[in-house]
């Protein structure tokens, strides 16, 4: 969920919430438990009419997890829907946590929060998307760190898929297992491909490329280097060597740039995490260094 507030916005609709809220808030990493204001409770948040509260939580990017009607929630949100590839999941759970239901973003993120929320309270995920249910998996709400060349080519891959036709994986580059784990039965060719690749791949309209998060990013600079010059260094050094930095997983430099702010600029704008390394390690490590 790129992009997105850490944890989830649990929102209970009345004090009859709060025992599930609190097991929801204990068990989903980073989750805020919001209440409303007339009846008291253990709120991280608190609010005086839903609809206008959870549209706002909506707007400014978080999850939402509605504890009961899943009507208060549509409602609340459906004046807002605009671009489903950049909107926060929403998801309805029954009070007594029997089910949950993801209601928007099942392959941005509610399917995997529906399930999360299903292993805490012995309830039912309601996975709907066709994907899911007869592939076993979403191409396009691939694992953490991985990132998808083209988003839209996911349509017709998925659809090639769920239509029996052939489709071939080719995987130039490792962490691919999660593809097979599903029940898709991949063809060595097929008109439609699913690349799973470091190198930068011109754009295909046959071609799903996901690139895997298998590169690490050595850099050096001089002190106070200026953030523009940085970047365009490393973009000319992916580029010089054919290869993608959406598959780049970390900028990796000695311990004495710690506190060079480009060296962070430039993870920033790859959005990878920068690590440091003393000298020695790096040395020794090199040939086989990449980020945990």
């Amino acid at each position: 969920m790129k992009d997105l507030p850490q944890g989830c916005a649990i929102v209970a609709f009345g004090r009859s919430g709060l025992a599930l809220g609190r097991r929801l808030r204990a068990g989903l990493s980073g989750a805020r438990l919001h209440g409303p204001r007339a009846c008291p409770g253990d709120w991280d948040e608190t609010y005086d009419r839903a609809v206008p509260h959870i549209a706002a939580l909506f707007a400014a990017g978080w999850p939402v997890v509605g504890i009961g009607a899943g009507a208060i929630l549509i409602r609340a949100v459906a004046p807002l829907l605009a671009d489903k590839r950049i909107e926060p999941p929403v998801l309805a759970v029954a009070e007594d946590g029997s089910a949950a239901v993801p209601l928007l973003g099942g392959h941005h993120g509610a399917n995997r929060l529906a399930r999360a929320i299903a292993a805490v309270t012995g309830g039912i995920a309601a996975i709907t998307t066709a994907g899911d249910l007869r592939l076993g998996l979403a191409l396009d709400e691939p694992p953490p760190g991985w990132r998808i060349a083209d988003p839209a080519s996911a349509k017709g891959v998925s659809a090639a898929l769920l239509a029996g036709e052939g489709v071939a994986l080719i995987e130039e580059a490792g962490g691919g297992e999660w593809l097979r784990a599903g029940g898709i039965k991949w063809c060595r060719e097929g008109e439609k491909r699913v690349v799973v690749t470091d190198r930068a791949v011109a754009p295909d309209p046959d071609a799903l490329v996901l690139h895997p998060p298998v590169l690490a990013l050595g850099i050096g600079c001089v002190r106070g280097c200026a953030a523009e010059e940085i970047l365009a260094l490393a973009e000319a050094a992916l580029a010089a060597a054919g290869l993608a930095a959406a598959a780049v997983a970390a900028v990796v430099s000695v311990e004495l740039k710690l506190a060079e702010p480009a060296i962070h600029a430039l993870a920033a704008a790859l959005d990878v995490p920068a690590r440091f390394f003393p000298a020695a390690r790096l040395l020794a490590e090199t040939p086989r260094l990449s980020a945990p």
